[in-house]
Parts: C-alpha cells; structure tokens; sequence
C-alpha cells in the first residue's frame, strides 16, 4: 500500500507526487487516459511530419514557477524553446503591437503608435522588476502567502502602494486608457487578459494582462523542444526514477472514506487501492466533491456553495499542418510566437460581450501559435505547425454568426466553427487558408473526452474572475488544499492560485499533506519553500 494515492497525471498530479516522492513517501499515480500529461501532451496526429499541442503550448509561468524550478526537470531532458518575439497583435490596416524578447525594442515599437507610451513601456516594467520575483512567489504558495506576501507588502509601499494596486483592481481597458496613448501597449495587456476569461471591462482583468504582459517580457513564452509532451515526460521521467509508479488507463471512480477520512480510491474495475497517508486529486472540484467523495461526508454549506461554482469560458480550437509560413499583412508578426487575432480593444470587447449574452462569436478573438517558428524542430524548413484557438460560451444560446450554431458540435457544427476561425485569420493573412495541408478540430466536448478537467473546454479549471480567486477558489473559505475529509487534498487549477501550467496547486497539496504528517522538515532541500 503507497503512502499517497494521486488521482490523475495532468501537471498537478505529476508535481505533487514528485514532491511526495522527494520527501520519502511512496506513491501511486491513476491516469484515466491512456497516456499522462492531462493538458500538457502533444502528438503528430495532424500529421506524420508535424508536431502538434495538442492542448497548452506557450509556458510564461511554468518559466517563471519556482515549483517547477526545483524539480530540475533540465536533468531530465527538458530544453526550452523561444520564438524571436513573444507575442504580436496585428490591426487590419498593417499596423502591428509587437512584445519583443527584450523591453527596450517593445517600447520602441509602441512608440510608433504614440511617442509617449516607450516611457510608458518602461515605467511599467521597471514596476514589474521591483515586485515581480515576490508577486510570483506569493502567487505560488499556499493561501494565506505569510511570508512572501510580506515581502511583496514593503516592495509595494516602496513602489506606490495603493496606486499600484489600484492599477491591477482596473478593467485592463481602464489600465491601458490610463497607461498608454496609443493603442499598440492597450492591445498588448487587453490581448493577455482574454487568455483567461476575463472581458476588458472586467474588474482586476487589467491585473491579469499587465501579469501575463510582463511575464512574457521578462520570460518570454517558451516552448518545450519537441513538442509540449517532453514537459511531461521530464516530470513522468523524474517520478519513476525515484521509485514513483504511474499507471495510466486506470479511472477512479469513488474516493473510500472511512472514519471521516480518505484511505484510498476504488478503480472503475473495481480495485481498491489504498493510502496510507493521503489522498490528493488533480481533478476539479465539481467532479471531486459531486463524484468521487459523496454527498454523506461533505458539509451542506459545500455542496450549496458548488451550485454557484462558475466554470471559465469554453474552448474551441484547430490545429494546421502548413505548407509555408503564414502570410501576415503585418510583417512584424511573421516571428511572433503567438499572435493575436482581433479588431483592436473593441473589437475583444464585442467578442466578450458575445459569448457573455450566451452567443458564438461571428468574428472569434483568436489565439494563433505559430510553434515552427518558435521551435523548428516541429516541421519541415519552411513549413509551419500552428494551431489557433478561441473562447466560446459554455451554454450556448444563440449564433451571432450566419451559421445556426447551437453547442451540439456535431459535424456540420464543427466544420463551421473551424471555417470561421480560419476567416478570422485570413482577414489578417490574405492566403493563409491555400496553405493548409491538414487540420485537426477539438470542439468543447472533444477536449472534454480527451481530458475531463477540460469541461466542455474549460482551460482553467474555473473562472479567473475576482470571486472565484484566492479565498474564493474554488468555494468561499477555502483557497487551501485541505478539504473536508481528512487525508484528502485538491490538487488541480480549481485550487489556489488557478490555472496555467506552473505546478503550484499539486506542490501546495503535497506539501499541505506533509505537514499533516510532521514531515515538512523532511523535505529534500531542493524542495523547501
């Protein structure tokens, strides 16, 4: 019997148990897939000369993790990757925001869109140099951040305080209108806040895009070499190797209380596997309290706060193989890896507004990752393996589009969605759609079946909205991996601090179930806080 059972192998799980196993624990890892990864996986399913995401791609903060750091995961093998530039929103008249690798080519860039607003750049950056080590690591560690949320308290007051954190508390269109002239560095943070499910008039959505701008401008947005799945085989790798056991193709299908307490999981076969210590679920939180725990052992006030639970937006995403590079009007997005696709901020404003009213978008916000150009090693020279995805509403009510979408995503509704993405590109690339040589679509509910966290597309495991953040994630007054049953931890992005592929949530639920046992001081000291 393992000292710790960890239900599901996506990037929390894999985190977790190589914690657990870095502190002298035994683990068992149960994939219900056939193979580990969750969201982190990739493939040559478009096709045999084309590596393909299949989920995630671009990793700001698993660059910027200190969870990841200190697995060391270089010693497995993982090599990361960078395109020449981090990100570009190009505008249909050729105008181009560009976030270069380096700040002072990014502010000379938005200065071509108002002289002023290089300063701007700058300003803010230099803001972000000053906090951001300690805003990443109070990010990162368990709610409430004590000690680094300390730190990062007397940074602020030396760094304006209150009027900073005002700037983070704005609608991110607020943020830019106050911040910028132009619309170049406007587009840059409202672009990164709808990475999330954040509208640009959302509250704290300028927070969000000024934290992912400046990430991707100290960071950049790296790639693994080979594909996203080599992140995964580095944790995969790393586990085994100190004696950790994954075993894939094995759901589980009810957490076993007894006595108020978690001492195993039973397996859609009907095995029992027990744990000595803890239990911890990378799964999300609808699915660990509706599902694999019961009713009988939760609090009512849990279950009547799960029915306000709010999913993020869902996902609709295609995959290309391509026979050149894409043609961009802009030239400057040719060596971006990611690149936006929208109609300037009012245009991401009438794509929010869209899919809050329950409608498909008729010109869907794309999310265009050009992964050749940011790792060759993806496909043949001159070719490219892209990929674009966009938000959709999780309940579909009506098509603001000429299509009759209505969420069944069938195959009529599939090829039509595919299509209107690919128009949206080719606005911003006459010729784009002669270059495709194959595509693959993953719909709402096929991203659901690949990966259930995904429900019906969601990417983040729940809103990145302020009410379901921090203390509120994923109930009010939790923000803890503890939960109500003993020995039972969360250990997904539906736990503080949320979704993105860094490893926090799997490191804090290990670490919540060592300390239970009096074993925080044995931790390897690679692994100390």
């Amino acid at each position: 019997m393992p000292d710790a059972v960890v239900i599901g192998a996506g990037p929390n799980g894999l985190v977790a148990a190589n914690v657990l196993v870095d502190a002298g624990w035994s683990v068992e890892v149960l994939e219900a897939q056939d193979e580990p990864g969750g969201a982190v996986r990739s493939d040559r399913g478009v096709h045999p000369d084309y590596v393909s995401d299949v989920f995630s791609a671009f990793y700001p903060l698993a660059a910027a993790s200190p969870v990841l750091a200190r697995l060391d995961l270089a010693a497995e093998g993982l090599r990361w990757s960078h395109a020449p530039a981090v990100l570009a929103h190009p505008l249909p008249d050729g105008r181009c925001a560009v976030l270069e690798r380096r700040a002072g080519p990014t502010a000379a860039g938005l200065a071509r869109f108002a002289a002023p607003d290089a300063q701007a750049w700058q300003d803010m950056y230099g803001a972000w140099c000053r906090l951001g080590p300690d805003l990443v690591r109070t990010l990162f560690t368990p709610f409430p951040p004590v000690r680094s949320g300390l730190a990062l308290a007397a940074k602020l007051r030396a760094a304006g305080g209150l009027r900073l954190a005002r700037n983070l508390a704005l609608p991110v269109r607020r943020l830019g209108e106050e911040t910028f002239a132009g619309e170049g560095g406007r587009l840059l943070l409202a672009g990164n806040a709808l990475h999330a499910d954040l509208a640009p008039e959302a509250a704290g959505s300028g927070g969000f895009g000024w934290l992912m701008s400046m990430l991707g401008q100290s960071h950049g947005f790296p790639v693994p070499v080979g594909g996203s799945g080599a992140l995964t085989g580095a944790l995969v790798r790393r586990l085994r190797a100190r004696g950790g056991v994954l075993r894939c193709g094995e759901r589980v299908v009810s957490v076993v209380v007894r006595g108020g307490r978690a001492v195993g999981v039973r397996t859609a076969s009907g095995e029992e596997v027990g744990a000595r210590r803890a239990v911890l679920a990378d799964t999300s939180a609808p699915a660990l309290y509706r599902e694999l725990v019961g009713e009988e052992h939760l609090p009512a006030r849990l279950l009547r706060d799960l029915e306000r639970f709010q999913w993020d937006f869902a996902t609709f995403k295609v995959d290309w193989a391509l026979t050149g590079p894409v043609p961009w009007t802009a030239p400057q997005a040719a060596g971006a890896g990611t690149v936006h696709l929208a109609d300037g901020v009012d245009g991401l404003t009438r794509f929010a507004a869209q899919i809050a009213m329950g409608q498909v978008p008729d010109e869907p916000f794309a999310l265009f990752g050009q992964m050749t150009t940011a790792d060759p090693s993806r496909s043949p020279a001159g070719t490219e393996s892209a990929w674009a995805y966009t938000h959709l509403p999780q309940r579909v009510t009506s098509d603001a589009g000429p299509d009759g979408i209505t969420g069944r995503w069938d195959a009529r509704e599939q090829q039509a969605m595919a299509d209107r993405l690919e128009v949206q590109v080719e606005r911003f690339a006459p010729g784009f759609r002669a270059l495709i040589g194959a595509r693959r679509i993953l719909a709402p509910t096929t991203l659901q079946a690949m990966d259930e966290n995904l429900h019906n597309g969601a990417i983040n495991n729940g809103t990145t909205a302020l009410h379901q953040q921090a203390v509120f994630r994923p109930t009010p007054g939790t923000g803890r991996p503890e939960t109500p049953v003993r020995g039972l931890y969360l250990a997904s992005a539906a736990a503080h601090p949320g979704g993105g592929v860094h490893g926090a949530p799997g490191a804090n639920a290990a670490r919540a179930a060592l300390r239970a046992h009096g074993l925080r001081g044995l931790l390897h000291r690679a692994q100390r806080v």
